[in-house]
């Protein structure tokens, strides 16, 4: 007996002992013990635990060695699982199938028995399946375009032909012929099939003798000779020879439903004529059940379908990681270059890096929809868990580049991990519980329950719907500079509480205060960033600004913030331009302009004198009404305003919507 493989248990003291014995194999850290990946068949960097088998080389070479560190070990946790390396118990490949190419395409197919597998039934020989739409609206092309993709699901390749232009007598060679036509007029033939009518009702026409074949008419109930067009068809075909193996339809103006239905019976039906042209009407059923996922098997997944795996290829990925150490107080950036396949998730490679490349690597690790892993990729805020490596960067020349970083706006805990507290705080000081009105019900058989206006309802769900509060915090470039600003999270759901219907009128208040206090919206000062964020949905910026609107009209523009964008959005409005001598005069009023009299300022605008040398007279107006136009102001304002940021957010909006 040899050696297959080695795990270490619990309770390892990383003592070194087996270290010294075996370098090759074994690896201590400063928690525990590890199995080198480059001895184990699956690669992997951990204790293990899975018993993956070792390779045959490391097994010849060192298994005295490991022997001996397992019985130098002082507390007994290396375990060695000894057997042949066919007794592995990883799964055996299963041998690979006859490919289905095999099969050229017309040849001879044996019967298959439905035991043998639909997918052969599906796949082998010819499944080409052709559609002719006749069509004078448009109605039977958009019909038979939709009826093509669906054909993919059932194993047929789908080929939509405009009957003007069609050879009539190509049919014969076909197995499988579905017809969509409309009925113009008082019964005839929409302009396009016309012509292929006459040949296919002449003696030239060809027989169709081996051609399976159904009908979708679309027609009017209104006319007398409703979807006489296709009854006609339907006829025509059956007189040639061919087989109908679902009954006619006829459709209504409203066709979509009726056309559904008989696409989900002709569809399966005519799947079930195989590759020789042979109907295996046994298998309808079947065929029916496995598209469906009703088969005998049962489905799978919780909800009954089962998502198929998406696959990339490897692509070079050159991976740089913010480093940060607690201990030494220093800061950093590791980069490395590997191969990794494009399907995978960024939290995957952290993950891939961490276990063969460094151990010490700290993130937050979860399941993949965990909010709390949030991370900055190449400067988008995501989720690393549901993020591809070929979604989060562009590939150029099979290679992308990509950038990790901790979300900005929080201390760093060591790496990647953040520390969220500070906006847990906020959070909790917003006081983020619901203080309902007494308001009027409806009865239930669950009893009385609250109503609300569904456009109300969904209005508040899109404003809170972001994936995480960390992420749509770290989105405003006002939060890293700004300790005391609440941030976009908190406000958000301050502004979803206090537009809620049911909320008490002494709630609405206290939330009104906090959103308008110095640390609330005014603080904020530009929305583009919060908006530009992928994750972020449009109702939150949104919500974010009526926010800021309702604060400034509700302290009636007072203070000179106020002021400035009142007139602001005056000048915008009435003249698509900023008018500075405008927002001057009404923001100073003519107490201020009298008092400006001594300071110069309004002279200087008046006189033209300027301290950038621009010119005396700006444009026709000055020539009209001076002194608006004359001149420049060295100042916009005549003094400094505080908070001026506070403003910056409204004229970003109001650039680009006036």
């Amino acid at each position: 007996m040899t050696i297959f493989s080695v795990y270490i248990d619990d309770g390892c003291i990383t003592c070194d002992a087996c270290e010294e014995a075996a370098p090759d194999v074994f690896e201590v850290s400063d928690d525990t013990c590890f199995i080198k990946p480059t001895v184990r068949i699956d690669g992997g960097f951990d204790r293990n635990m899975d018993q993956s088998g070792l390779k045959p080389e490391i097994i010849s070479a060192m298994s005295d060695n490991i022997l001996d560190a397992a019985e130098a070990c002082p507390v007994d946790v290396i375990m060695v699982v000894e057997g042949e390396p066919s007794e592995s118990v990883e799964p055996e490949e299963a041998p690979e199938p006859e490919t289905l190419e095999a099969v050229p395409e017309g040849a001879a197919v044996e019967d298959i028995e439905v035991g043998e597998g639909i997918e052969q039934i599906l796949t082998v020989g010819d499944r080409s399946l052709n559609i002719l739409f006749g069509s004078q609206s448009g109605n039977s092309e958009d019909l038979s375009a939709k009826l093509a993709k669906q054909a993919k699901g059932y194993g047929l390749e789908g080929t939509v032909h405009d009957m003007d232009g069609f050879d009539f007598n190509s049919l014969s060679g076909k197995k499988r012929v579905l017809i969509v036509c409309s009925t113009w007029g008082e019964g005839e033939m929409p302009d396009n099939a016309e012509e292929l009518w006459q040949f296919a009702s002449s003696d030239a026409a060809a027989r169709l003798d081996g051609v399976h074949f159904s009908i979708c008419a679309l027609g009017d109930t209104s006319y007398e000779f409703y979807c006489e067009s296709g009854k006609d068809w339907d006829r025509r075909l059956e007189q040639l020879g061919a087989t109908r193996l679902v009954d006619r339809v006829d459709c209504d103006v409203d066709y979509d439903s009726p056309a559904a239905a008989w696409a989900l019976e002709a569809l399966p039906t005519l799947a079930a004529v195989d590759g020789t042209g042979k109907f295996r009407e046994d298998m309808v059923e079947p065929i029916k059940a496995h598209i469906s996922g009703d088969g005998s098997r049962g489905a799978e997944g919780e909800d009954g379908f089962t998502l198929p795996t998406v696959l990339a290829d490897s692509i070079q990925a050159e991976i740089t990681i913010f480093r940060y150490d607690p201990v030494a107080a220093c800061t950093g950036k590791d980069t490395w270059m590997c191969a990794l396949p494009g399907h995978l998730s960024v939290l995957e490679a952290l993950r891939t890096l961490k276990d063969s490349q460094d151990g010490s690597l700290t993130f937050r690790d979860g399941a993949c929809d965990d909010p709390n892993t949030a991370i900055s990729v190449n400067g988008r805020l995501v989720m690393p868990g549901l993020s591809r490596l070929d979604s989060v960067a562009p590939t150029r020349d099979g290679a992308i580049r990509i950038r990790i970083e901790p979300l900005p706006g929080f201390d760093v805990v060591r790496d990647l991990v953040i520390d969220p507290w500070s906006l847990e705080r906020k959070r909790e000081s917003s006081k983020p519980w619901m203080v309902a009105a007494t308001r009027e019900g409806a009865s239930t058989p669950q009893g009385p329950i609250g109503t609300m206006d569904p456009a109300a309802a969904s209005h508040l769900h899109s404003v809170t719907d972001y994936q995480s509060q960390a992420l749509l915090h770290a989105s405003s470039d006002a939060v890293p500079h700004a300790n005391g600003y609440l941030g976009p999270a908190v406000l958000v759901s301050a502004w979803a509480r206090r537009s809620d219907p049911r909320i008490s009128p002494l709630r609405r208040s206290e939330i009104d205060e906090l959103i308008g206090s110095s640390n609330g919206i005014k603080a904020e000062t530009d929305l583009a960033p919060i908006r530009r964020q992928a994750s972020n949905a449009q109702a939150i910026s949104d919500s974010l600004l009526e926010a800021k609107n309702a604060t400034l009209t509700r302290d009636a523009y007072n203070g000179r913030h106020g002021k400035h964008v009142w007139w602001y959005t005056w000048t915008i409005k009435s003249s698509g331009r900023v008018n500075d001598t405008v927002i001057y005069r009404q923001v100073l009023g003519p107490a201020g302009l009298l008092g400006n009299l001594f300071s110069g300022v309004t002279a200087r605008m008046v006189f033209g004198f300027t301290r950038t040398g621009g010119n005396m007279f700006n444009g026709m107006l000055g020539m009209v009404a001076p002194p608006a136009g004359i001149g420049k102001m060295p100042q916009q304002f005549n003094s400094s305003v505080e908070n001026h940021h506070e403003v910056v957010a409204i004229f970003n909006e109001l650039d680009g919507r006036f």
